[in-house]
């Protein structure tokens, strides 16, 4: 009896209460989709998925043919940005040289 109880506490209930989770579901859904209505629903669905994939990968075409312009130009901002300052601290370099003469 002392060697059962032992054995019990090696089970881990999170991991089993999963595993008996997936067999129920799938054995109910082995069951739920041998149904005709059921097959329609479960073809509606994956067509669903389907064009919804297609959608998602026309998006991410176009953002990966695009994505070169959109790098450049946020390089051209960054080299702009960089330009003015030094263009802004050189002034100021020149405005204190003026007034130590």
């Amino acid at each position: 009896m002392l060697k059962c109880l032992e054995c019990f506490k090696k089970i881990d209930g999170k991991k089993t209460g999963i595993f008996a989770a997936g067999v129920l579901f799938g054995t109910a859904g082995i069951k739920i989709l041998s149904g005709k209505d059921a097959k329609k629903v479960y073809t509606s669905c994956t067509a669903a998925a389907l064009r919804a994939k297609e959608c998602v990968m026309d998006v991410a075409g176009t953002l990966q043919e695009n994505v070169e312009d959109i790098y450049a130009g946020a390089k051209q901002i960054n080299e702009e940005r960089a330009a003015a300052e030094e263009a802004y601290l050189d002034e100021e370099e020149l405005i204190e040289a003026e007034e130590e003469l």
